[in-house]
């Protein structure tokens, strides 16, 4: 049988419950998965305030490390696969997870292994895809798959949603409001890829692999939220810098400034974005294509 090495950083344990969901298949098909936890030496908080929330923008975007525990490698250097779990933060991948790929332990052990990225987010994913993609890339890793969940709800709304689960620490449906996350549901339907990745380790054979997950939808691309989330992450580099002030007073003043551009954007000018987007789609064909294929692993004959 096989062994899997899944490496997972979550504040909310909705990362976990999504790992866990992907593995069980492989576990019951007898394959050994060895679970591991990227921890910070600080751990970040949760529920989080506005300000300590905010406070993380510029090293998330810019995808600066954290100290980490050391994370224990010796039962796991002849594994068959890596799984890794992440959240995004601000367009891109979590500080942990930047500080996970830059460890030196860490870029030995994955060079040349197989890996699936993981990621549960609200729906604006690309960005921290094609980031990830890179750092396995660079350690010399194999991408052979990858699957985003997303919570389902409005753009508008699950802003909402999520604000309130990670500064209020409230995750629950309220009213209007739906429950934030990644549905329970669709955590419980991620056991399918599990499924799909079993029969490649029974084969093992890689290849392909993506397309296979693709089939149970492993990647729900949207272009519209895919050209808000571009135009947005031009942007978060303008602010990235802005804010990144050594005086501590001027940089708060910055992130004050950054946190209102940021919910007017979601609120008044992204609707307007979506719009022109929309209205200008005749002409994006060509482009929205290529960025599918980037984005989901399918090849031109299955689009």
């Amino acid at each position: 049988m096989s062994k899997i090495v899944a490496f997972y950083y979550t504040q909310t344990g909705q990362g976990l419950d999504i790992l866990r969901s992907v593995c069980r298949p492989p576990e019951d098909a007898g394959h050994e998965v060895i679970y591991k936890a990227i921890v910070p030496e600080k751990a970040f908080p949760f529920p989080w305030t506005s300000d300590e929330f905010f406070h993380v923008f510029p090293d998330a975007y810019r995808g600066v490390p954290c100290p980490l525990r050391d994370i224990d490698l010796s039962d796991a250097e002849n594994a068959d696969l890596v799984i890794i779990e992440y959240p995004v933060w601000f367009l891109s991948a979590s500080i942990p997870t930047h500080a996970f790929f830059n460890t030196p332990a860490v870029r030995r052990f994955l060079k040349d292994k197989p890996v699936v990225a993981i990621s549960g987010c609200r729906n604006m994913w690309a960005m921290a895809h094609l980031a990830v993609s890179a750092c396995i890339d660079g350690c010399g890793g194999k991408l052979v798959g990858h699957i985003a969940l997303q919570d389902r709800h409005h753009n508008l709304i699950s802003v909402i949603t999520t604000v309130r689960w990670l500064i209020c620490g409230r995750k629950e449906k309220k009213g209007f409001f739906p429950a934030a996350g990644v549905s329970p549901d669709d955590v419980t339907h991620a056991a399918v890829f599990g499924r799909t990745i079993a029969g490649a380790l029974h084969d093992g054979e890689w290849a392909g692999l993506q397309q296979k997950l693709m089939q149970n939808n492993a990647v729900c691309y949207r272009p519209g939220i895919v050209f808000l989330e571009k135009n947005g992450h031009r942007i978060f580099g303008l602010w990235a810098r802005f804010v990144s002030h050594k005086d501590a007073n001027r940089r708060a003043f910055r992130l004050k400034l950054f946190k209102y551009y940021l919910f007017a954007v979601l609120y008044l000018v992204s609707p307007v974005g979506m719009f022109l987007f929309y209205l200008t789609l005749p002409f994006r064909c060509k482009a929205i294509r290529k960025d599918r294929i980037k984005l989901t692993g399918l090849s031109h004959e299955i689009l």
